[in-house]
């Protein structure tokens, strides 16, 4: 190799490892470069960080029933934030908030984070979920909370299956199966009357003649016939 071609490849070398160190340097360890950013919706306004928000229905794509909105707060300031609201832009559909242990508002502590949607955590139901985007959409969501105001994003619209199962909403009930109607067989036989009982007559009455039968017994021709034969005598 020649002098020259020398001189020229360690350039080339020196010029690209420069390049290389800059890049690092310029990066920082916490640089947004270095960070794994998630697949979903995500946001940041001041202290607050919104990440992994999904609106979640019903699985294998039901329409009917409720659906949630999912998503992680990341609190980075020195005071607590409360979440005082969720509203979908564009619909009018109700999102009702509750608190992990059900008491009280969704809290975001200083320096903390909360999760809304899945077992356990706390919860962000819509109750008309039909006012919501379908499967496949992207809906508006705004966050409110107490100290940072208005936090908005688009977020996508998925059933609650798979990765998603576990932070979806409640499965829709099923409506109770009837009880079912009185058969013929419950009914008793002989449209109502006793059974063994000849027809038209009560139960424990003598058949037609009997009494007859008896009446003449005591006052018939068999009880003249004896008067007779004692007078004769």
């Amino acid at each position: 190799m020649s002098r020259s071609l020398r001189h020229g490849a360690l350039a080339a070398t020196a010029t690209a490892f420069s390049i290389v160190t800059l890049s690092a340097c310029g990066a920082g360890n916490n640089a947004e470069t270095l960070q794994i950013r998630p697949d979903n919706a995500a946001t940041s306004v001041g202290t607050i960080k919104i990440q992994n928000v999904n609106v979640l229905t019903q699985p294998e794509g039901g329409a009917d029933g409720t659906a949630v909105v999912a998503a992680t707060l990341f609190n980075d300031g020195t005071e607590r934030e409360v979440l005082e609201a969720v509203t979908l832009p564009g619909s009018d559909a109700e999102v009702n908030l509750q608190a992990a242990d059900g008491k009280g508002p969704i809290v975001v502590p200083a320096g903390g984070q909360v999760i809304i949607g899945g077992k356990g955590n706390a919860s962000a139901v819509i109750e008309n979920s039909g006012e919501a985007a379908r499967n496949g959409d992207v809906q508006q969501v705004v966050f409110k909370l107490s100290r940072t105001g208005d936090v908005g994003l688009g977020a996508s619209v998925f059933p609650a299956e798979g990765f998603f199962e576990d932070f979806g909403p409640s499965p829709k009930a099923e409506a109770p199966s009837p009880k079912p109607n009185a058969t013929a067989s419950e009914t008793p036989s002989g449209d109502g009357e006793t059974p063994g009982t000849p027809e038209g007559e009560t139960p424990g009455t003598p058949a037609d003649g009997a009494g007859a039968e008896g009446a003449q017994g005591a006052d018939g021709p068999q009880g003249d016939t004896g008067a007779e034969q004692g007078a004769a005598r």
